[in-house]
């Protein structure tokens, strides 16, 4: 199957997206969504080219305000608003007024009155970016809420299937681990399935429990079960910070029913693709030799992230004002 191409140039002024924020993927529709991925493909070709760099939104202000450790998304947003040329601030939560006691919405109201025109936050609480995105004018991008959603990695995990399979249209997409506790679930939950991929979850009850079939999606307690068939075997991160009790008897057990070796894999298609957002218990929830075998698109993703994430930023409000396509 062709992998997608380059979106046809018209001549017409680029097409942004309306809203002024990215809080999550649910309430978006296919076209926004495919705008984004075709987007990302011009980007791309910045990220590997010589020179890595467009004036794109120059004299623009991007601030990272990371709530929750993060390496592979924080530093993607600044590696992302660099190369389009913006002024990038990472916010040191750490020595912040935060520790004295000043709201999350003071903090922001702070930021956007020394002139950020966006807000990247990561955050403990579900609906915290929401909170904040109808309060402020800068656009706010979800960088990750409590266990609600992950926008821009369902985003940067679409592109890298649609890359390599040329469409998500039909593909069997099993999405195996921490279901319960993990907002990147949720939003490749809606993200694969507005694109048209039909998805499973596998995992113990505890962490794949019922109440998930009403995302629309199929339930496997079973791995061999859950990947036959599948195009895509995305493997989770066991989220231990994230649990307040107990979910399964150990790690052991865990890695014992659900964790993917080099043999698991063999459950699949012949030609799935293997991947994690990272960073994974390798050993766990899936084996060094999986990681590196030639299924594994797992450091494809990373390099995918930095794409997308170049193209959130471009299609957000932050960049109206210019007419330079990325592509220039």
């Amino acid at each position: 199957m062709a992998k997608a191409g380059r979106p046809a140039a018209t001549g017409a002024p680029p097409v942004r997206l309306k809203q002024k924020d990215l809080i999550a993927i649910e309430p978006m529709t296919r076209e926004e969504l495919e705008l984004i991925l075709d987007n990302t493909v011009g980007f791309k070709d910045i990220v590997t080219r010589t020179v890595k760099k467009v004036p794109t939104l120059r004299g623009k202000t991007v601030v990272n305000l990371f709530f929750e450790n993060s390496t592979r998304t924080r530093t993607s947003f600044e590696l992302a608003a660099r190369r389009l040329s913006a002024d990038v601030v990472n916010f040191d939560v750490a020595t912040s007024s935060v520790n004295k006691g000043e709201s999350l919405l003071d903090t922001v109201e702070t930021i956007q009155a020394l002139g950020a025109d966006y807000v990247v936050i990561r955050h403990g609480s579900s609906g915290a970016q929401e909170y904040l995105g109808s309060r402020i004018d800068a656009s706010i991008v979800n960088a990750g809420d409590g266990s609600h959603e992950h926008p821009t990695q369902a985003l940067l995990d679409c592109f890298t299937i649609r890359e390599e399979k040329g469409t998500l249209d039909g593909l069997r997409i099993a999405i195996i681990g921490d279901i319960l506790h993990s907002r990147v679930a949720r939003s490749n939950i809606w993200a694969m399935q507005k694109l048209g991929a039909h998805v499973t979850l596998v995992g113990p009850p505890t962490l794949v429990p019922e109440r998930f079939r009403d995302f629309g999606v199929a339930i496997s307690h079973d791995l061999k079960t859950g990947l036959r068939r599948a195009d895509v075997v995305y493997t989770l991160r066991v989220q231990l910070e994230r649990q307040a009790r107990n979910l399964f008897p150990s790690l052991k057990e865990y890695r014992n029913l659900y964790g993917i070796d080099m043999e698991r894999l063999k459950y699949a298609k012949s030609d799935a693709l293997l991947m994690h957002p990272g960073p994974a218990n390798i050993g766990v929830e899936v084996t060094r030799e999986a990681m590196k075998c030639s299924q594994s698109r797992i450091e494809h993703q990373v390099t995918n992230g930095l794409a997308v994430r170049m193209a959130v930023l471009y299609l957000l409000p932050g960049g109206r004002e210019y007419d330079t396509h990325a592509d220039q």
